[in-house]
């Protein structure tokens, strides 16, 4: 896959094009994607996507925009892993977000990207107040002879998977099931930082302390099972904390600490990613030190238990 350069328009009509945020790149963007490719295939032409740097809400909306699901490197990734030939990272701006869907259209889908047929969700809306829509698509480019399909969006459990459904299960603590529609766990990217160093020190679990991007959705508090990996380590088991460590503040800053199993190292400055497999408790304030090390031994076995039970949710590089 290769990023597309508006300086250097495709080819008219040699392009299958879809659009959309596809945050997280879950089960229900897969089905669409997985019609992009294929009519790709089908008619010899390039498979695209058409999404954006950042979520329309972020500027539109920005005191309600969704948390991500997914960093932008994160996604360009999973769209490379389906197949995608091309993806066109569009800057989304106060600009863009006044475009009238007709120009979109026309500059966009089928003087840049060289659209021959469109794929997109049949709740698709975009342009101006969204007022574009698959009619909108259809009536504006069948002059063209490009075909327009809208895919119906597919569901789970007797509902439809969403981004939005899924952040909900995430901001719950709800991995298993998040793990389900995304088809894979849920992975935040940050930075190993440096922490207050009671980890290691005093409790005898060092800790790698990950800072993420605040616009990235952090599951709820409390412990889990999952995976830490970065640029020179492949997964690694690893007990998580999300919390604020009510044993030792009132109020204190949200972390994401990974104690990662069986390993000895330095990690700070590392770029890493941490995966969250399944929640194993809340978080909890103890008595004292004492009380909170015996929780955290019983943490570290029942986080090994479930790493090595499924094993093959670790995610690779």
């Amino acid at each position: 896959m290769i990023e597309f350069d508006f300086a250097t328009p495709c080819a008219p009509k040699s392009s299958v094009v879809t659009v959309g945020v596809y945050d997280g790149v879950h089960l229900g963007h897969r089905f669409t994607l997985s019609k992009v490719v294929e009519e790709a295939k089908r008619t010899g032409r390039r498979s695209v996507v058409a999404t954006f740097d950042v979520h329309p809400a972020s500027i539109v909306r920005p005191e309600s925009a969704p948390l991500m699901l997914c960093s932008l490197d994160q996604r360009l990734e999973l769209l490379d892993e389906l197949g995608i030939d091309l993806v066109a990272v569009i800057p989304f701006t106060q600009e863009r977000s006044n475009e009238p869907p007709e120009e979109f259209i026309q500059q966009v889908l089928v003087e840049s990207l060289g659209a021959g047929s469109i794929i997109v969700g049949d709740n698709f809306h975009f342009g101006k107040n969204r007022a574009g829509n698959v009619e909108l698509l259809q009536h504006e480019t069948a002059a063209a002879g490009i075909s327009v399909e809208g895919v119906h969006l597919e569901a789970a459990d007797g509902d439809v998977v969403s981004s939005t459904r899924i952040r909900q299960l995430v901001s719950a603590g709800e991995m298993t099931h998040a793990t389900q529609l995304l088809n894979r766990v849920h992975e935040l990217p940050g930075v190993v930082m440096r922490g207050d160093g009671r980890g290691g020190a005093e409790l005898g679990y060092p800790t790698a302390n990950v800072a993420v991007a605040p616009t990235l959705a952090v599951p709820a508090l409390g412990i889990y099972a999952g995976w830490y990996r970065d640029e020179r380590h492949n997964a690694i088991p690893a007990a998580i904390s999300v919390g604020k460590r009510p044993t030792f503040y009132e109020d204190g800053e949200q972390l994401i600490e990974a104690h990662l199993l069986g390993f000895e190292g330095d990690l700070y400055g590392a770029h890493a990613r941490v995966s969250f497999g399944h929640r194993l408790r809340p978080e909890e304030k103890f008595d004292g030190v004492e009380a909170l090390i015996a929780q955290m031994e019983i943490d570290v076995a029942d986080a090994r238990a479930f790493c090595d039970l499924h094993a093959d949710l670790a995610p690779s590089a």
